[in-house]
């Protein structure tokens, strides 16, 4: 169990670094909708659809909405897995 999550961690990582364009040291518990340039509406869009992809997930329009932060989000994505 600990494995899959530090993978999925791993993963959804991996789309916010290639989705904004940033460097890894960027991404922890501070990190937040608009604490950056690239997360505006239309980043945010894009890093919901990349993550969509990378879990072969949905997610509802709530938690869409609901998705304020780095760390907020990867609680969203688990609940999907």
């Amino acid at each position: 169990m600990l494995g899959e999550i530090l993978k999925n961690k791993q993963k959804y990582d991996q789309v916010f670094i290639e989705s904004f364009s940033i460097d890894e040291s960027k991404l922890g518990d501070n990190l937040e909708y608009s604490t950056i340039p690239e997360w505006d509406s239309v980043g945010h869009m894009g890093l919901i659809a990349e993550l969509e992809e990378a879990f072969d997930i949905e997610m509802e329009m709530d938690d869409i909405i609901d998705f304020s932060s780095y760390k907020k989000g990867f609680e969203l994505v688990a609940k999907y897995g």
